[in-house]
């Protein structure tokens, strides 16, 4: 079962008692993305406020804690991934004591907080970059990120050759106090985003002082941003190819998954655990198998990591019983939870994927089959649910809403899009603001409408739309969430059991419960394993046989 801050002590089965498990081994975890949840003042654009007046919310959908995308002080060149002050709010999102009062009533409904944590890289507007550019070569602030002479006659060329995430080149040339050209420095995303230099012991003093602030706060943990990126091989080595999105995710880089980013998550392990309260560190790693995944949470460092994997699945019984097994079985020798996830801010939303052909990747510019694309969603959702260990839902999802693939271009601010190269440059589309009610400039978003232009359709799918409205996506989520914190046999866990299934269909057992998932375009007939406990779609269940609707999973318990 889900455990709660409170948590009751449990009985063994020798009569002594347990102490109940680490609530974030079975945790359902929603991702709330600040500018686009909630607006508290009117100007259109979410903040913490807002996001305060809707935790009550949040704790009746039956989620355990809220991961928090960044809201620190930032120029905003990346949605606040470039942090220009750790230790401060964007006033646009509000101040600490928004902050602090977030954080204290999330606790007072028993509701946890997770920050998110950008340490790869800062803006080229913190006060350590400002200075190094103004100080110039010789600078000792230099140290702290990876500045270096260019290549060729007149230093006209990178240092290396590698590619930033967003497209083009990962260096931008600097430009000297006297007006000459300078040195280069190293930036794995945008021009503004440069990254740290982790082998400088600042570096490392300040993020544990960082760490130790938002602890003391009371932060429950931190989602740590491109976690893989922090090292990087020593002297900086050529890749020796162009293209290389395509090599992220099949190899290791010489700027990606370098082992010794595992020392770092050690020391942060250690200050954590000086907290009460069961703190957490999640990493966002994207590495070549979940077998490296699972090298990051090992038992002294960090105690989840996300599985890509599984979110980049294709809608195919045998591929998802494949990465189910695959990610159970990686995480099993090192004793930590396996995690779960369909969308994220960084991704069109799984409601759309799944309504297009497979193998198109994870950022669509075509809306696909709707309906296909919602009834593959609800299925997927309650066979993720379904699983041993934690699982991340993203802000909307819960209504259902799909990406917003033909936003107009002059309204798109996602940095990649403004690129030549790199990544296609369509994550706005997963960014429009969520609807709560059927009428209003922005769906109830706020009362200043919205920084995101929402479609009409959404306000049929907005939360006061579908509260109350059985079969809804969102009184689906919240049977699920609440069968699942009440079930024995559901959270955590570290194996499940394959039973005989038709093609097509997958069917787990766990203690007490089966759940059955029909992944083809028609109705299968099959033996019902017990009574039936809830569906993505409706299940005609006669003389012991039940037909599974096409891409509908169904929960039985036995």
């Amino acid at each position: 079962m889900t455990q709660h801050l409170a948590a009751p002590a449990t009985a063994t089965t020798s009569g002594h008692r347990a102490e109940p498990a680490p609530w974030w081994r079975d945790a359902v975890i929603y991702q709330v993305y600040p500018r686009s949840f909630a607006d508290g003042n009117g100007d259109g654009m979410g903040d913490l406020a807002g996001i305060r007046s809707r935790l009550p919310y949040l704790k009746e959908l039956g989620v355990d804690a809220v991961w928090l995308s960044p809201f620190y002080a930032s120029p905003q060149a990346d949605a606040g991934y470039d942090v220009a002050d750790y230790r401060a709010i964007d006033p646009m999102f509000g101040t600490l004591h928004d902050a602090d009062a977030l954080i204290r009533s999330a606790h007072a409904l028993d509701l946890r907080i997770i920050v998110d944590l950008v340490p790869n890289h800062c803006s080229d507007q913190h006060d350590w970059f400002r200075q190094a550019l103004r100080e110039g070569p010789g600078s000792r602030l230099r140290e702290r990120f990876h500045f270096r002479p260019g290549k060729g006659a007149d230093g006209e060329l990178p240092p290396n050759d590698w590619e930033s995430i967003f497209g083009g080149p990962a260096w931008t040339r600097t430009a000297n106090p006297d007006g000459t050209p300078g040195e280069w420095y190293l930036h794995l995303f945008a021009p503004e985003q440069p990254d740290f230099n982790w082998e400088h012991p600042a570096v490392q003093d300040e993020f544990r002082s960082i760490l130790r602030f938002w602890l003391d706060l009371g932060a429950d943990g931190f989602r740590v941003d491109v976690a893989h990126g922090l090292v990087k091989a020593p002297g900086l080595p050529d890749i020796g190819s162009g293209d290389q999105l395509k090599l992220l995710g099949n190899d290791v880089m010489p700027f990606f998954d370098q082992d010794g980013v595992h020392e770092i998550y050690r020391s942060w392990r250690r200050i954590l655990d000086e907290y009460e309260g069961e703190r957490v560190l999640v990493a966002e790693a994207w590495t070549p198998t979940v077998e490296r995944t699972a090298l990051y949470v090992r038992p002294d460092e960090m105690h989840q990591a996300f599985n890509f994997q599984y979110l980049t699945t294709n809608w195919d019984e045998k591929e998802l019983r494949e990465v189910i097994d695959g990610s159970l079985a990686a995480m099993r020798p090192v004793g930590a939870p396996t995690t779960w996830v369909l969308s994220n801010h960084d991704v069109t939303r799984h409601t759309t994927r799944f309504g297009n052909p497979p193998g198109l990747g994870t950022q669509l510019r075509e809306q696909g089959d709707r309906e296909l694309g919602l009834r593959r969603a609800r299925a997927a959702t309650l066979l993720m649910l379904a699983l041993p260990g934690s699982a991340y839902v993203y802000q909307g999802e819960e209504l259902g809403l799909p990406d917003v693939t033909d936003l107009p271009d002059e309204v798109r601010q996602d940095p990649s899009f403004f690129r030549a190269e790199g990544q296609d440059g369509f994550r706005d589309g997963c960014r429009v603001p969520i609807p709560w009610t059927r009428e209003g400039s922005s769906y109830g978003f706020g009362s200043g409408g919205s920084w995101l232009p929402q479609p009409a359709e959404w306000a049929e799918l907005s939360v006061e739309a579908q509260t109350g409205v059985a079969g809804s996506t969102l009184e689906l989520y919240r049977a699920a969430l609440a069968a699942r914190r009440e079930h024995p046999g559901l959270g955590a866990g570290e194996a499940v059991t394959w039973l005989e299934a038709p093609d097509g269909v997958l069917a787990l057992s766990r203690e007490g419960f089966v759940c059955t998932t029909n992944t083809t375009g028609a109705p299968v007939r099959l033996p019902a394993p017990g009574a039936l406990l809830l569906a993505s779609a409706p299940v005609a269940v006669n003389d012991g046989f039940a037909v599974l609707p096409a891409d509908a999973t169904a929960w039985w318990t036995v």
